[in-house]
């Protein structure tokens, strides 16, 4: 019996670490990061204690499948690219809507609608889950050309994420949307990902 709650509660522990890491971000959006902090706490507790508790059951009773999950787990949140899986399904997703919604701001049939801000829109409800942090999006003219940036994060200050549209397929510059980009990479015609940290 014990043995097959320590391998129940390995395979537990081992969900839960993988879940985080590949929807984190998506939790930090739901939640925030200040009470995501918590969640990591007990998910990464929670595993390194069934490591421990399962690593003393190899020696003492020479059952080695939870020690071999827990390890299998370590390796995979190593080396497995989490955020870019997340990050290329949140686009491949999304796409197609992002881009209905440039056209509509490229048009005039959405236009900047937050008083105190003229580069940023409100997204309207149908488009909303389009850009994480509340549906906002930012957009920035550079002549007769507007960018447009979705947030796949949306921290602090200079420190955000996301997908950049841009009509004439430019590449981005590093100060852009007012950021420090330490990661321009383009991902489609006429879409960057741009990380500002």
């Amino acid at each position: 019996m014990k043995r097959s709650r320590l391998l129940v509660l390995s395979l537990i522990s081992s969900l839960l670490v993988i879940s985080v890491s590949l929807f984190q971000w998506d939790l930090v959006d739901i939640i925030t990061e200040f009470l995501m902090l918590p969640v990591w706490l007990f998910v990464y507790a929670f595993f390194i204690i069934i490591t421990v508790w399962a690593l003393i059951h190899l020696f003492k009773n020479r059952k080695w499948q939870p020690f071999v999950i827990q390890l299998i787990t370590i390796a995979l949140w190593f080396f497995f690219p989490f955020t870019q899986v997340n990050l290329d399904l949140n686009f491949k997703i999304h796409q197609e809507k992002r881009e209905e919604a440039a056209a509509k701001i490229e048009n005039g049939v959405i236009k900047p609608n937050v008083p105190d801000s003229p580069s940023l829109i409100q997204l309207p409800k149908e488009y909303t889950q389009l850009s994480k942090g509340g549906g906002d999006i930012e957009v920035e003219t550079k002549g007769k050309s507007t960018s447009i940036l979705f947030f796949t994060y949306r921290g602090m200050l200079d420190n955000f994420s996301g997908f950049v549209y841009e009509p004439n397929d430019y590449k981005p510059s590093k100060s852009d949307f007012d950021g420090d980009f330490k990661q321009i990479e383009k991902v489609h015609k006429n879409w960057y990902y741009v990380s500002s940290y």
